[in-house]
């Protein structure tokens, strides 16, 4: 995955995080937090990584409603890159060298929650400073997520979007789109890979570049988790992992969220279930199919819209980290908060708070500081703000 893609306002606060595991043999879990941004918008509907000014640093990017941003490492300053270019909502970004000059560009999806679905890609000026270019890649109502990732097994990645609801006929299109020579100046023409899923509210690939074979895809939806794969004919196939949560209605059913992890040679699978909905839930196993064990870590979410997975005490056993973006009933703000396996099975489970009240829509991690741990980034949703996690855990 990402083999073609490059893998801040001046008000900055840091505080000082510490939990304790369940784990007495692992040492704590200690992260510091630096507020990047305390009111980008309305809603920060995204967040990702990216090397914008070519540093070898990764730089935290942001979309809100109506801007895209990235914020300078590690002073974090501030630069619009567009601001009002398009209809408002944006609520997707993905980073990527579109154009192949060898320095990192944005694909981002807008005209959410339904009107248009316009996907566009943006390109720098002749400086930073300048404001980037917005050219159109295509239009699918109800856009939601995209991924840079080669489902195709061209060599090259190709943009994968996830749209929430299908045209009421039929599921969602799940599109791959190639990436032109040309991007600015050609047409983007997709490829269906499914047509069966609703409600899918996210997806994520896994990584075939060591192999002959195109990158898979999971999705979250409705239906659970699907395992999309592309066949030797050209086809994609469809495999159901899991049903997800059940309930009387499709609100009730299903997954919204999902990531991929590892608890040492097992593969694990974090989910937050249902769409929006209240459980923190990992699947483990030796291979991605219906036969995985379904956990639940959390019923006490309240819209549960964030989960990643990664290995942030260097023990090669993977920690999730999951968010709410809503109070609770009791009162309980909404949160960010740590899930560490307790033993090597990934059975058991010990439960940490990492933040609150943060209201998260969206978490990436990835080490911004250079130091080999991995980090957290959240934005958050009505709390309006975007938050570095620095990983001061010793390993």
């Amino acid at each position: 995955m990402h083999r073609s893609l490059y893998s801040a306002i001046s008000f900055l606060i840091t505080l000082p995080l510490s939990f304790q595991t369940g784990n007495a043999s692992a040492e704590n879990l200690k992260f510091k937090k630096t507020v990047i941004d305390p009111d980008l918008g309305k809603v920060c509907y995204a967040v990702t990584a990216a090397d914008v000014d070519g540093d070898h640093r990764l730089d935290v990017v942001a979309i809100s409603e109506r801007e895209a941003m990235w914020y300078r490492n590690p002073d974090w300053k501030k630069h619009v890159m567009i601001s009002d270019a398009v209809t408002k909502d944006n609520v997707c970004i993905a980073a990527g060298d579109i154009d192949r000059d060898g320095k990192v560009d944005f694909a981002m999806g807008a005209g959410w929650p339904k009107n248009g679905g316009d996907i566009f890609w943006i390109r720098r000026g002749k400086s930073l400073q300048a404001p980037w270019t917005v050219h159109p890649i295509g239009a699918e109502a109800w856009t939601h997520r995209m991924r840079f990732s080669d489902v195709l097994g061209t060599g090259k990645d190709q943009l994968v979007v996830t749209p929430l609801n299908g045209d009421g006929s039929s599921g969602i299109r799940l599109l791959a789109y190639p990436i032109p020579d040309q991007p600015a100046d050609q047409n983007w023409t997709p490829k269906i890979m499914t047509r069966s899923l609703n409600r899918a509210h996210n997806h994520w690939h896994i990584d075939n570049s060591k192999t002959d074979k195109p990158d898979h895809t999971i999705v979250a939806s409705q239906e659970g988790l699907s395992l999309v794969q592309r066949n030797p004919d050209g086809s994609f196939s469809l495999t159901g992992i899991s049903k997800g949560a059940t309930g009387d209605r499709p609100p009730q059913s299903g997954s919204g969220e999902v990531k991929k992890g590892k608890i040492g040679a097992k593969i694990l699978l974090a989910t937050i279930e249902p769409m929006h909905g209240n459980q923190v839930v990992v699947y483990l196993g030796e291979a991605l199919n219906n036969e995985m064990q379904r956990i639940v870590l959390d019923d006490s979410f309240a819209q549960g819209h964030a989960i990643w997975c990664a290995d942030f005490d260097g023990d090669g056993k993977d920690e999730v980290v999951a968010a709410h973006r809503e109070a609770k009933a009791d009162g309980t703000p909404p949160g960010i908060y740590l899930y560490q396996s307790t033993d090597g099975s990934g059975e058991h489970w010990k439960r940490t708070q990492l933040d609150s009240p943060m209201a998260c829509e969206d978490l990436w991690c990835d080490d911004f500081d250079g130091d080999g741990k991995v980090d957290i980034l959240a934005g958050g949703r009505s709390t309006h703000d975007v938050n570095l996690y620095l990983n001061q855990t010793p390993q």
